[in-house]
This record gives structure tokens, sequence and C-alpha cells, in this order.
């Protein structure tokens, strides 16, 4: 027994008898037909027509000239942070990264896999504050930051959770310095943003953008991901790296360094059978937002923000923040977090146990890269001292966003919420 099943707040709830998850892979039968095909036609590997097949489906929906499948979004980023270091810089000699003693404007509310690459390519990540219109990179910080750093010449972008950022002003800033943009767009397949009065595809407003299939995302392969561009050269680049910069002799010759990141036929071909059903999932994550907001419009919360005249977000998760004045005096550790019961209060810690509790997940906000232990020793800047990223951090947390969720799942987790506030 739970201490929310003796709860009186909570009397009569009983646990959901199938778990509700965040978000979880959503088949529909026709990603076997072409896994089976990859096996009649014995092409278990890197190779075959399930890639050339999605990459070139991609590439047409995005709205860009080439990309490249690769076994992650992570993997992704990394080639894409790679090769603006070489554009940038020029080539490392091994051993070293294209980035060495070059500082990298970042997302500061993001996913540690936004960041590391930079780390990879040894470079130093200066992170830039979010704004609270759509939580994603703030222009006004980041134009403070080149006043501050003024030769950095390049910025990784990240959508969270399916939400463009402020491209607009983030392009016409990296444009009046000279600096390369890099759009991680992984949370953010089918999301459009409105620039110079035309509606475009997150995946194509930035030199190199980044594309993920991961598991959780709004279409799947299990994992994978993308390096979509409009530079044919640059293409063939990151496709010659992702497997192992293998040269064109007749026996394995090679002049620089390479990897082992190209994507599997079998997962594009999940990726391919899920691809036809891209928009009926947004319609789904989009009902589920909606529904949240009505729900919940009696209490003190606000769901993530988005501003529809500019943006149209792929409501991958639906997120909430609690207003300040309805937060319960909570406690965050290192690993763990506390908080004291307030009647008509509450806090992101009490309704993600008590989601979990009634086996329904849930999860706090993305911890800002500049609060993790790893990266303290990097400069952050805001844009007027403030620490947007921090505060949203301390009074969100994402909802269970499944799309299969069922709208009878969907109000007893609202009414969870209800019952947190009493």
């Amino acid at each position: 027994m739970n201490k929310f099943s003796s709860d009186s707040r909570f009397a009569g709830i009983k646990p959901f008898h199938a778990k509700v998850w965040l978000a979880s892979p959503t088949t529909h039968g026709d990603e076997q037909k072409w896994v089976d095909q990859a096996f009649r036609k014995n092409w278990i590997s890197t190779v075959g027509d399930n890639i050339n097949r999605i990459e070139k489906i991609m590439a047409d929906y995005i709205g860009v000239q080439y990309a490249v499948a690769l076994s992650s979004g992570t993997s992704a980023l990394h080639l894409a942070i790679k090769l603006a270091g070489e554009k940038l810089y020029g080539r490392a000699r091994p051993g070293m990264g294209t980035l060495q003693k070059h500082r990298v404007f970042c997302s500061d509310m993001t996913f540690a896999a936004s960041v590391n690459p930079v780390t990879y390519e040894d470079g130093e990540a200066v992170f830039i504050d979010t704004e609270p219109g759509s939580w994603n990179m703030c222009p006004e910080a980041l134009e403070k930051a080149f006043r501050l750093y003024p030769e950095v010449g390049l910025i990784v972008v990240v959508h969270l959770y399916g939400t463009p950022g402020r491209m607009e002003e983030i392009r016409r800033i990296a444009r009046r310095h000279g600096a390369m943009i890099i759009e991680d767009a992984a949370e953010a397949l089918g999301a459009k943003y409105k620039f110079n009065g035309q509606w475009v595809k997150c995946g194509n407003l930035g030199q190199y953008n980044c594309l993920s299939f991961n598991g959780n995302k709004i279409i799947t392969g299990s994992s994978g991901g993308m390096f979509v561009t409009n530079d044919r050269e640059d293409a063939a680049k990151v496709r010659k790296w992702s497997t192992q910069s293998r040269e064109g002799a007749p026996w394995y010759q090679h002049a620089e360094i390479g990897y082992n990141y190209r994507m599997s036929n079998i997962i594009a071909g999940i990726i391919r059978g899920q691809f036809p059903y891209l928009e009926e999932h947004i319609a789904q994550k989009k009902a589920i937002y909606r529904r949240y907001k009505e729900g919940l419009s009696d209490l003190p919360v606000r769901m993530n923000p988005y501003d529809p005249q500019r943006s149209e977000p792929n409501f991958w998760l639906s997120c909430m923040v609690i207003d300040e004045n309805a937060m319960c005096e909570t406690h965050r550790q290192e690993m763990d977090a506390s908080y004291v019961y307030e009647p008509g209060k509450s806090c992101p810690t009490e309704i993600l146990e008590a989601l979990s509790s009634f086996n329904a997940e849930g999860r706090p906000i993305w911890k800002p890269m500049h609060m993790q232990p790893v990266y303290r020793d990097r400069a952050f800047i805001a844009a007027a001292g403030s620490d947007v990223g921090a505060d949203i951090f301390r009074r969100g947390l994402c909802l269970p966003s499944d799309n299969k969720m069922t709208t009878e799942q969907q109000d007893g987790i609202i009414d969870i919420i209800h019952r947190c506030f009493q």
C-alpha cells in the first residue's frame, strides 16, 4: 500500500489496469510488411530498399534535398556538429575534435544528447536560457551571448516537446554574426514554423538538421535518426563518415576517422511502415493537449505554451507548469525530491508520485544543462538576469501523452491532478 491509496483525497480511485505511458511506440501492422521484405531479400544490414525509401520520403516531407539515415538522433547531431566544426575551423587531426577550444551556443533546457556531441568534438558549450513563450532558446539571451562571445560561429537550437522555437529571430541573429545553425528537431517531426510568411517544416530551418526515431518519438523505429540538409557534398560527407569513412579503394582504405552510425535496414522498415500515420499521430497528440488544457483550466496551472500565429507544434508531449502561488513547499536535492503537503497547493513531485501510484507515467521537465553536474562549469547566459529554464524545471512536469491513451484514462489522470490540489 502506498501513501496515496490511504489518502482520503484519492478515495475511490483505482490504479489503471493497463499502464498509461508517457509516450510509447504506436504501431499499425504496416511495419511488419517492410521488415519481412528485408528478411526475404536478405537485406539484414545497413543497406537496402527501406533505407533508400525512407531517406527519399523524409527529405520530400521536410522539404530538403538530402537525407542520411543514421543509427540515432544523437549520431545525427554528432556528425552535424563535427561537420560544422570542420567547415568553420578545418579538419582536425585524429584524436582531436573539430571544435577544440571553440565555444558553441546551445539550448539550455533540453536532453543531454543535444549538447554532448559538442563535447565529443572537444568544444565548449555556452548555454542560452529559455524564453517563456515557447520554452525554447531565448533570442534576447542569444544576442547578449554574442556581445560576450562575438567569435562564436555555431548555434545548436532545440525545438522542445514538439514546439518550434523563435527561428526567425534566431536566424536573423545568426546571419548578423555570421554563425551557422544546427537544428535539433528530434522532438518536432511534423511541426511547422512560419518563416518569412511561409510555413516551413521543422528540420528545414538550419544549415544542418537532425531528426530522431527513438522509441518514444511521434513515429519510431525503436531507434534511428536522420541528418537532413540542402547541401549535396555535406550529405555525402556525413554518409561516408557514418560508414567508417571507407574510401573507394578495392581494400579497406581510410583517410579520416569514421563511425558505425548507419541506420539498419530493419529499423528503416519500421519507420517506413509508420510514416503514413504521422499526421494521424499528430492529430491524436493535439487532441490530448486540448483535453488537458480544458480539463485543467480551473486549476492554477498552465500548459506548455506556443504562438499559434507563428508555429504549429506536433504536440509530442503535453506539459504543465504550476503557478508560483499554488506551489507547496518543495525541496529538490541532487538525486531526489521531497515536499510538504499544503491544502490547495501541489508541486511536480507530488503529482508525479500520485500518477505513478495509480499506474500512469509522467516525468519532470528536462533539467537545464547548466544545472547538470557535468556542465556546471560552463557559461550560462540569461536575457535579464532571470533563469527561466530553472523556474520551469522547478514548477513543471510532463503529463502522460501516449496517443493510445483513452479519453477515460485521460479523464482519470485529470481527476488525480485535481485531487493533488485539494
